[in-house]
């Protein structure tokens, strides 16, 4: 299906979505990647990633409240959305369904 490509990165970014939960915004989910796969990833190269999974479909971002904290800045949440965890739901099937054709090494 054309526009519905979940590339690793991409993979990876949602999972870390699920994980954070509510608190899931660029420095955290940049935070939780790092954390998760001892790899350090550029804010463009999240923003991108975010970007297009917002462009699936896949994802959602809304504004939280200004905060002092971020000089009047608001932050800018992600969640999975439902078109999302049926395509990482379908990734991680594919994926098991691979590893176990691999027959035995004795």
């Amino acid at each position: 299906m054309k526009g519905t490509h979940l590339g690793e990165f991409q993979e990876i970014v949602m999972l870390c979505i699920l994980i954070l939960n509510e608190n899931a915004y660029g420095v955290t989910i940049q935070e939780e990647i790092d954390k998760q796969m001892k790899r350090a990833i550029s804010r463009g190269a999240l923003h991108t990633a975010l970007t297009r999974l917002e462009e699936k479909g896949f994802i959602r971002s809304h504004y939280g409240e200004p905060t002092s904290e971020r000089g009047g800045r608001r932050k800018r949440f992600y969640e999975v959305s439902t078109k999302g965890l049926e395509t990482l739901q379908e990734a991680k099937e594919l994926r098991q369904g691979m590893w176990q054709l691999i027959p035995k090494l004795n």
